[in-house]
């Protein structure tokens, strides 16, 4: 006598409900799983790893991501009201992704010096401007914010 027989008809459906059921299950739990992880991790604003404003550009050299702590824009980003991405260089260097923006096309419709360690500028490719950027010097470090509404 064999030490495993072959299952019956009826057990074999039973399996098979079985794995449907558990996938039917599972598929869904793991995406809503993943998501909410996404939302908890310390980038969750960063929507393309090495690359500037969600693809627009490679990431420029001794730029760092960085995202908000503030529990309000994150979600407001989780609901797709507005982007942001933060990064941080080292010494005090306010345009080190403004150049990037300019390249690709976005124009400084208006900034100001709002004190020797804190630069402000809208961007954009028309008017209104799209995009408010800020630079705010952080110790030795500079903390660029790039932030607009939805894609």
């Amino acid at each position: 006598m064999p030490w495993i027989t072959r299952p019956s008809r009826g057990q074999r459906r039973t399996l098979t409900l079985a794995l449907l059921g558990g996938a039917l299950v599972s598929v869904p739990t793991g995406w809503w799983l993943a998501d909410s992880l996404r939302w908890r991790a310390p980038l969750y604003c960063i929507e393309q790893p090495g690359q500037l404003w969600g693809g627009l550009a490679p990431l420029p050299a001794g730029l760092s991501p960085t995202c908000p702590d503030s529990a309000s824009y994150r979600q407001e980003v989780r609901a797709g009201e507005s982007r942001v991405e933060q990064y941080l260089v080292p010494g005090w260097e306010p345009l080190a992704a403004a150049r990037v923006l300019r390249a690709r096309g976005y124009v400084l419709l208006d900034d100001e010096l709002m004190a020797p360690d804190h630069y402000s500028v809208f961007l954009g490719k028309a008017l209104p401007a799209e995009l408010h950027y800020t630079a705010v010097k952080q110790g030795d470090q500079t903390l660029i914010t790039i932030s607009g509404g939805p894609r």
